[in-house]
Formats: C-alpha cells, sequence, structure tokens
C-alpha cells in the first residue's frame, strides 16, 4: 500500500477547512428601529405619517422596560432621489428605509438607552404634501383643536421616565401632542422632550408640557435640533440619550 506524502495530506486538510468556512453567513448590522415625527418647514414643521411602526399595536411592547419613548412624526411624501427635497421635507433616509426626523432620532435613543417606542398616531390622517399639510397644522393651532388618536398607552405604570418627540409647528407643539398630554396623568413621572425644528427650538413648549402635567417632572436637559441637521445626528443624539444617566 502506497503511503500519501504529508505534503499532500496537509494540502487537502486545508482546502476542506477553507470549504466550510466560506459557507459561514456574514453577519448584518440591523438599521435603526424606526417610527416617528417630522417637521414641515415655514410652520417649523408639519408631518404625516406613513403609520407603520410601534404604532401597529395599541401599546408598546411588554419589555418591562421603565423607559418609553413616545413620538409623534408626520414625514412628507417626496421623492428621496432628490436630496433637497429630503432635506425641505425632514425625513431621514437611513439603509434605504424612509423616516421622519422624530422618527429617526427615537429610534436611535432607544438604540443607546433601550425602552419601548410609541408613536402617537391620530385617526384622521394627515395630508402628504407639505403645502395642505403645514395649512392644516395652522388650521388645528387656530382652533385649539384636539385631533382625536388612533394609539393608546395601556401600560403607563410601569413606566418612569417619558421620551417625548414631536416636531415644531408654527412656534408649538402640534395638536395630537395636546390630545396626548391630556389624555394621561405622568405624575410622579419624568418627561424629557425631543424635538426637530426649523429655527425656533423648542419654542418654550417644555412650559406647555408643565402646565400640561403638573404633577410631572419636566426635563430641562431636553434635545432641539435643526431639522436640517437631523440625518447627520447620531453620535449627538446618542452622546445625549446616554448622558441622561437612564
Amino acid at each position: 500500500m502506497k503511503r500519501i506524502p504529508s505534503a499532500f495530506l496537509v494540502l487537502a486538510l486545508a482546502l476542506g477547512l477553507a470549504a466550510c468556512n466560506s459557507e459561514a453567513p456574514a453577519a448584518s448590522e440591523a438599521p435603526v428601529s424606526s417610527l416617528a415625527s417630522q417637521e414641515v418647514s415655514e410652520p417649523e414643521e408639519p408631518q404625516s405619517s406613513h403609520s407603520e411602526s410601534v404604532a401597529e399595536s395599541q401599546t408598546p411592547a411588554q419589555s418591562g422596560s421603565n423607559i418609553l419613548i413616545a413620538y409623534f412624526t408626520m414625514p412628507e411624501d417626496v421623492d428621496t432621489a432628490g436630496v433637497d427635497a429630503v432635506a425641505g421635507a425632514s425625513i431621514v433616509v437611513d439603509n434605504g428605509q424612509v423616516m421622519g426626523n422624530v422618527e429617526y432620532m427615537a429610534g436611535v435613543i432607544q438604540q443607546t438607552v433601550g425602552g419601548d417606542l410609541f408613536q402617537i398616531e391620530t385617526v384622521q390622517q394627515y395630508p402628504l404634501d407639505h403645502d395642505p399639510l403645514v395649512d392644516q397644522a395652522a388650521q388645528e393651532q387656530d382652533q385649539n383643536a384636539r385631533p382625536e388618536l388612533a394609539t393608546h398607552i395601556k401600560n403607563l405604570d410601569q413606566y418612569d421616565t417619558i421620551l417625548l418627540g414631536y416636531p415644531n409647528w408654527w412656534g408649538d407643539m402640534p395638536q395630537a401632542l395636546y390630545t396626548f398630554l391630556e389624555e394621561y396623568d405622568f405624575s410622579g413621572k419624568t418627561i424629557i422632550p425631543f424635538c426637530p425644528h426649523g429655527g425656533s427650538g423648542f419654542s418654550q413648549t417644555e412650559s406647555t408640557i408643565a402646565q400640561l402635567q403638573p404633577g410631572a417632572t419636566v426635563s430641562e436637559n431636553g434635545l432641539a435640533i435643526s431639522r436640517n441637521s437631523v440625518a447627520g445626528s447620531r453620535d449627538q443624539v446618542a452622546a445625549w440619550a446616554e448622558s441622561l444617566g437612564l
């Protein structure tokens, strides 16, 4: 019986191992969890909602977390191939996924500190086109409207901290936020606002939240970012969320 040269055996073994390793699947990185809110331009940002995300259910996932990231978003329906159009509509395209600015920020916050995402949605859908959306936002403010909500939190007691995201529309919160804040009692909880805006920051909406929720603690350490900077704000949002010590 002929002996097979040892060099040949070594070569055969190496080729076999290489073939096995080539079949191992490559790990992929999940895109930012998406859910949430935007701005429109002049009214500092109305937006409309492609409501898919978290609000598919009436309540956040029962994760056992004491952090709730609630947000209102309204991304406009635009041709994402046009960079200028995307910037004007206050949306973010991340890994091919189109999100509103608030939604994008909410996803980064969740990736950083955990918690449950909850999208605040209305029964009546907002227009997806810019001008009608801006007009409706202004009309709702003039009427001091309280849009009916389509999504509701059913396990509020488990949360100690509410990170509340919304766009700045005409120097104020969207009227749907008034409905949301009047629907629940956040007494004993901490509310931390975050807001993409068109130049006016929070416009003192933190004080409005405190008036609507006198029993809650409204943090002065909220985060307001220009809507034109949101797409490149991942590190800034993550650093802010981390600094909260949640």
